[in-house]
């Protein structure tokens, strides 16, 4: 039945899901961010919630029954509250719990413990209090330090656009040579020297990309559009690629054009000159040559 449609070949495999890089301005967007958004959206983050098996089968102890590992995650919560904080990957879990073996399981949320703690981070020469978890100063002092527990982890595990956010500014205020520690030079280079091995995993546009949800990357995109699109009239872009077109099939009268359009480029670049006080002028010198 699948062959009798046009796109019968294309449904064999089943239907492709929408692509957001696959029109509109979404097209448009360079691969420095794809590369960002795979790394927040599309890899694998690391088990927080359970604890992986490796393998491909396990055996039971009593039965000795052989059945396959399926490592599965658990499906995650992010409230708003998660974003303004920085939890270290965990999130609010949803499930049912059986309180009492006579009685059915009911709903129940597990939600991680919340705590109020200051941060430090080095490059930005800032101290910030913040919604942690244990598992973000565990993870924080085991990368030695918040600079280096932000750059060495994946945007997928830090979750909290308040981390991602921060990851970004940490890499900017690096690649522009931590000018906020200009006052202590001896500080300055020994930071700049320590993070270095980080600046090599990106490029400047990468960092400039870095760190924006899809809806501020279409708005930037949209900018840039608007800025290469504003600095000449549309008609002007359109007779302009009219007389490349001419010129590449030898017609002598792209040359004619070319001139006209070099004339109407100048009365824009100075728009006095064909005012109507311009012209207004022009006559009184007439009439009082005349007189």
């Amino acid at each position: 039945m699948t062959s009798a449609t046009p796109q019968g070949a294309n449904l064999l495999y089943g239907l492709r899901k929408s692509n957001k890089f696959a029109k509109g301005l979404g097209a448009l967007l360079p691969q420095a961010y794809r590369k960002f958004w795979n790394e927040w959206k599309h890899q694998q983050p690391a088990a927080v919630h359970y604890v992986p098996k490796d393998g491909m089968f396990q055996r039971e102890d009593i039965t000795g029954l052989v059945s396959p590992i399926q490592n599965v995650p658990l499906p995650l919560i992010d409230p708003p509250e998660a974003h303004t904080g920085i939890w270290g990957g965990e999130a609010v879990i949803k499930g049912f719990q059986k309180r009492n073996q006579y009685k059915r399981r009911v709903p129940h949320f597990w939600v991680p413990v919340l705590r109020r703690s200051v941060v430090h981070s080095r490059v930005l020469n800032e101290y910030m209090a913040v919604t942690v978890t244990d598992r973000t100063l565990a993870q924080i002092h085991d990368h030695h330090g918040f600079d280096h527990y932000l750059l060495k982890t994946p945007a997928c595990d830090l979750r909290s656009m308040l981390a991602i956010k921060l990851k970004k500014k940490v890499l900017e205020e690096l690649a522009a040579g931590c000018p906020r520690l200009a006052g202590e030079p001896t500080k300055q280079q020994e930071y700049l020297k320590e993070f270095a091995c980080y600046l090599e995993q990106y490029t400047p546009e990468e960092i400039e990309w870095y760190g924006l949800t899809y809806n501020e990357a279409l708005m930037k995109m949209k900018s840039l559009t608007d800025d290469k699109d504003a600095q000449l009239p549309q008609k002007l872009l359109f007779r302009q690629k009219l007389i490349d077109q001419l010129k590449e099939a030898g017609i002598r009268e792209a040359q004619d054009a070319e001139s006209g359009e070099s004339d109407e480029l100048k009365r824009l670049e100075d728009p006095s000159a064909s005012s109507w006080l311009s012209k207004l002028s022009f006559k009184t010198e007439k009439l009082v040559d005349r007189s």
